[in-house]
């Protein structure tokens, strides 16, 4: 007997631990129990709002109220509006109230600036901590009518350092294009909006706006004509934010600018010179700045016949035979640069070194002819001397001058 009850207590803790864990996979807790579908009270409101310590905020805030099961609505009344926290307890706990639009003081230093006789339940929250970090809930009362929108609430954080600036940059940037770069700031309190600056335009409006939820934005706003040299510029856009007491609190974004552009600087070098012998192989390089990166790169060299192309790719590498201009094209996406020309200077032809060599082989060849014939000469008279020493004067009287003209040549 024992041992089935035993059977049947497990079995029975088993399906009520399952149950359990359905309700509780389909059911946010406190949900399930507070929220009704048949509230008469709606309320419209920012689901999250984040705001500064010693700032204020505006909790944009409106309300529909749909009367009936016994709720009067008394339209002679006055429309109370009250505001109360949640600490997980019931709702609508009295010690959970920390403004009533009917006192003159109030636990929170809470306001009601819009209309409640045109639902309207805007509220300005002045003087904040970081205690006042909460869930809160509104209620309206007119006469018989009291009632809490339980399903809809607003969750207010409050925290010491101010939220960041965000910086607005459409996605695609190209140069020769206009487009509009925004710093906005989320402005919790337009009473005291924040200061924004960034080192774009000194001068920039300064505007606040309201988002589609009642929430406000402080923005600023240029429109640049891109360039290659916005490339790689880092936006700072800085927001300020005055509070009670101290100096304002700032916080700041960077963003930097990711611009593309056609090649420019596009120039050509050569090595080991622009200037070399006839026969020494040189390399020619086509350099050039783009983004995205340069795809091709194309040669040419100029002549009195026009411009032909030698050659593609980044280096061109030759046998220098003759001298020329040549020049690149570097081409991406986005367009072509042509480079400044340069000129190849080459020190000798071979029809020239042909030549020359000639020149010389005829010089060596006469001057070694006329030092020969020197030569033979000298030898010539020599010897002859020598015949006219052994010789009688009057055989000597006997020589004519003119051959002795001839071999003094």
């Amino acid at each position: 007997m024992k041992d089935e009850c035993r059977s049947l207590m497990a079995a029975l803790s088993v399906k009520v631990l399952t149950v359990y864990m359905f309700l509780s996979v389909f059911f946010l807790p406190g949900v399930w129990a507070e929220c009704k579908e048949n509230s008469h009270l709606h309320m419209t409101a920012p689901k999250k709002l984040e705001a500064l310590s010693g700032s204020c905020l505006i909790i944009p805030c409106s309300f529909k109220k749909t009367p009936g099961n016994g709720e009067k609505f008394d339209k002679s009344k006055q429309i109370i509006g009250v505001w109360i926290k949640n600490n997980t307890q019931f709702v609508e706990n009295p010690n959970n109230v920390i403004f009533n639009s009917t006192n003159q003081t109030n636990i929170y230093p809470m306001k009601i600036i819009g209309n409640l006789t045109q639902t309207n339940c805007t509220t300005l929250f002045s003087n904040l901590t970081t205690k006042y970090t909460e869930r809160y809930y509104f209620r309206i009362e007119d006469g018989y009518f009291k009632v809490v929108d339980r399903c809809n609430f607003i969750e207010i954080n409050i925290q010491d350092s101010p939220q960041s600036p965000s910086i607005e940059i459409p996605a695609d940037l190209k140069e020769k294009t206009s487009v509009s770069i925004t710093c906005s700031a989320p402005t919790p309190c337009p009473h005291s909006p924040p200061e924004l600056t960034w080192n774009l335009q000194a001068d920039s409006q300064r505007q606040t706006e309201t988002n589609t939820d009642g929430s406000f934005t402080t923005k600023i706003q240029k429109n640049i004509t891109l360039s290659d040299t916005h490339d790689g510029f880092t936006i700072n856009c800085s927001a300020r934010y005055p509070v009670n007491e101290g100096p304002p609190k700032t916080a700041e974004t960077l963003k930097t600018l990711n611009v593309s552009y056609a090649p420019k600087d596009t120039s050509v070098s050569i090595s080991p010179s622009a200037s070399v012998s006839v026969g020494i192989w040189v390399k020619m390089t086509c350099s050039s700045r783009a983004k995205p990166a340069v795809i091709n790169f194309i040669w040419f060299r100029s002549s009195k016949d026009g411009d032909q192309k030698v050659a593609e790719g980044e280096f061109y590498s030759l046998n220098a035979t003759e001298g020329g201009a040549y020049y690149c094209v570097a081409t991406n996406d986005l367009g072509n640069q042509t480079s400044p020309k340069i000129d190849l200077i080459v020190g000798g032809s071979l029809k020239l070194i042909i030549q020359n060599f000639v020149r010389v082989a005829v010089i060596l060849i006469l001057t070694c002819s006329i030092f020969c014939i020197w030569c033979s000469r000298k030898i010539q008279r020599h010897q002859q001397a020598k015949t006219q020493q052994k010789q009688p004067a009057n055989e000597l009287d006997l020589q004519s001058p003119a051959i002795d003209a001839v071999y003094e040549l």
